[in-house]
């Protein structure tokens, strides 16, 4: 609501011009690679071969969780963006302007809603966990700065995203819990597990 009145924008170009402030050469490359994470070339592919593996892996569940995570969110982007009409900042460092609407970003809400699913399904059944969730939080709040950085959005923009993220993946994980986004022996273990303590009992 405050986006739409207009409120927003003080915020928006207060923080968009601190991050400038930083801006450096070395830190501009970076930038512009871990933007890339979060692009649609990059996440599709990586997507598909996710699911593939899944799939052959037995783990249904989890294929159908990741790909309801990552098709749900670009088509949700999409249809924000289309209700919002919000233009789109002038781009730093002659980076491409992107020619669809700004609010919110797409990148921020598909990677959180990518990488966060896969951190879900990968620690389902793991002892990595923290591993795998520091990834899956590390990654998709580098490619939001990075948007912001690059000049291709407001930050309101990329905090939209990641909201409609948190939103969407527990609608996603609502369908489908931990337990069954887990490796089937992970399931079994857990039930044998269960098993084992109520005979004790």
């Amino acid at each position: 609501m405050e986006v739409t009145r207009g409120n927003a924008i003080g915020f928006d170009l207060a923080v968009r011009s601190a991050i400038h402030s930083w801006a450096s050469p070395p830190l501009t490359r970076a930038m512009r690679g871990v933007t890339m994470l979060g692009e649609p070339w990059f996440l599709i592919p990586l997507g598909l071969a996710m699911a593939a593996t899944l799939v052959r892996r037995r783990r249904t569940h989890a294929a159908i969780a990741l790909a309801m995570a990552s098709v749900g969110a670009e088509a949700w982007d999409q249809i924000m963006k289309a209700v919002f009409h919000r233009v789109r900042p002038e781009a730093f460092f002659g980076y491409p302007q992107p020619e669809n609407y700004s609010f919110p970003s797409g990148h921020a809400f598909a990677s959180a809603c990518f990488y966060g699913a896969l951190a879900a399904i990968l620690s389902a059944g793991s002892a990595r966990r923290a591993v795998y969730w520091a990834g899956g939080v590390a990654a998709p709040l580098s490619i939001g700065f990075s948007r912001v950085y690059l000049g291709v959005h407001y930050p309101t923009d990329v905090l939209a995203g990641y909201a409609a993220a948190v939103v969407w993946l527990a609608i996603v994980f609502r369908l489908f819990p931990p337990l069954r986004l887990a490796p089937a022996r992970s399931i079994e273990a857990k039930r044998s597990k269960v098993s084992t303590e109520a005979e004790d009992l």
